[in-house]
């Protein structure tokens, strides 16, 4: 990912890239492969169309506080998604130059769970008593890069991990993760032929062993048939949890991204076709199903 300045904003995502990097093995086996490949020389070759965080809709927290680090560095919001079966809220978020990706945010809507399921997550997140961003100088990349990086609540235990998990995989993997970054999104259209489109791409990465989410077919795509997305399943962490206990769990992960032209420009030829030509936003289905590259059903496959 090459960014045209060193803004305070491209300065922060170095640093959130930097730590994905070293927790998801993925990236640089898929970056490695695709310079073997020819497909870019280098991962800053590579155009992120967007990135991911996952959120706790409670007070002090959620999409509403950390919505204010990516407006106050020029992101516009943009449409709202709600996931119902998985209780979720999302708005995404439009960068204020073409050279920065998208970002996406969710957010867990606590309040519809179990009464039991509540009580763990706020008795980790009610210790959070005031809204952390407000805290934080937003000019300062390595602080607001530290933030992200930064504990809000205690370790979990293992157990409370475990009951999370049964009612509500999103929360399990918040609860521990926090706002690691979830996963950054490969612009597939970008790339050389064949492998501009998401069948060629996907068989190149099942080639080098990237075990893709199947939930709603190894290709989801929007109604109207202009964005097609895939996504790797998430690699694995050791994680330590309160008490001495660890187990394995889940990370992040690499999705992967068409963005087909708009109608009115599809005379245009690749070489001249922008981001302003090609479909915007996201699809509910869609990121309902990327959703789960997290969850057990796809990490026991």
């Amino acid at each position: 990912m090459k960014f045209q300045s060193k803004t305070t904003m491209t300065q922060i995502l170095d640093t959130l890239f930097a730590v994905y990097v070293k927790r998801v093995p993925d990236v640089k086996k898929i970056t490695d492969a695709m310079v073997r490949k020819g497909m870019v020389t280098n991962q800053n070759e590579i155009i992120n169309d967007h990135v991911a965080f996952r959120t706790m809709g409670v007070p002090h927290l959620g999409i509403a506080s950390f919505e204010k680090i990516f407006l106050r560095h020029g992101y516009q919001r943009k449409e709202f998604y709600h996931f119902e079966a998985k209780k979720l809220d999302a708005y995404w978020f439009a960068p204020p130059t073409p050279d920065l990706p998208r970002v996406f945010i969710s957010e867990l809507k606590v309040d519809q769970l179990s009464v039991s399921t509540q009580n763990i997550i706020r008795s980790y997140t009610d210790t959070v008593t005031s809204d952390p961003v407000d805290a934080l100088n937003l000019e300062d990349a390595a602080a607001v890069a530290t933030y992200f990086q930064t504990p809000l609540w205690e370790l979990p235990t293992l157990e409370d991990y475990e009951l999370l998990l049964k009612e509500s995989e999103y929360a399990a993997w918040v609860i521990y993760n926090r706002y690691y970054l979830n996963h950054y999104t490969i612009s597939v259209h970008a790339l050389p032929e064949p492998f501009n489109q998401l069948e060629a791409f996907n068989a190149f990465l099942k080639e080098i062993g990237i075990q893709l989410n199947t939930s709603g077919g190894e290709i989801k795509t929007s109604g109207d048939q202009l964005l097609r997305q895939s996504s790797s399943v998430a690699n694995m962490v050791r994680a330590s949890f309160a008490n001495q206990k660890s187990r394995d769990i889940a990370g992040s992960y690499v999705e992967f991204a068409e963005r087909s032209p708009l109608p009115e420009f599809a005379h245009l030829k690749n070489s001249e076709l922008r981001r302003e030509h090609r479909r915007e936003g996201f699809e509910t289905a869609n990121a309902d199903r990327i959703f789960e590259s997290t969850f057990t059903s796809q990490l026991k496959k």
